[in-house]
């Protein structure tokens, strides 16, 4: 079966290289901690991009990450998945777009509600490709109060 890769996937294909990145995030309420790490991302043919992120956390330990991103041209939206060695849940991207300069790919999940044990919460992380060298990565909580709230950002420099 030969897939033809789309400008969706194509889109994807920014990613690919070798990032370093800085990590903002709350850990306790008005408590800010920022880590480091870096990142490889590969392609899987031109379709898949696969992401391996290592960074430092307080304590001396280390977090592992991966992300996967596709396109699904059926569902006409970007998918994916995301684990961490820091927690036991698999978030899967159901519904990802990109906004209308291609800059944007906001990408749709659900959770579990760190405020609320048991239930679970919508989130999005939101890529944004600032330069060749530079992207961003947000992520985003709805509050039982029905907004949006961030939780996370790194910044990802390109090294390779």
């Amino acid at each position: 079966m030969k897939v033809e890769p789309t400008k969706e996937h194509l889109w994807l294909q920014k990613l690919v290289g070798e990032w370093t990145y800085e990590h903002d995030a709350e850990m306790e309420p008005g408590k800010l901690q920022k880590f480091t790490g870096t990142e490889v991302v590969r392609s899987m043919g031109d379709i898949w991009v696969l992401c391996e992120a290592r960074g430092a956390v307080p304590g001396g330990s280390t977090n592992q990450m991966m992300w996967t991103f596709g396109y699904d041209p059926a569902k006409k939206a970007f998918v994916g998945t995301f684990v961490g060695s820091m927690m036991e849940y698999l978030w899967v991207y159901h519904d990802g777009s990109l906004d209308a300069e291609e800059k944007v790919l906001t990408l749709h999940t659900e959770g579990p509600d760190f405020s609320a044990p048991g239930k679970m919460t919508p989130y999005k992380d939101i890529i944004e490709i600032k330069s060749n060298d530079e992207r961003v990565l947000r992520s985003e909580m709805m509050g039982q109060d029905g907004k949006w709230s961030e939780i996370m950002r790194q910044n990802y420099r390109r090294t390779k």
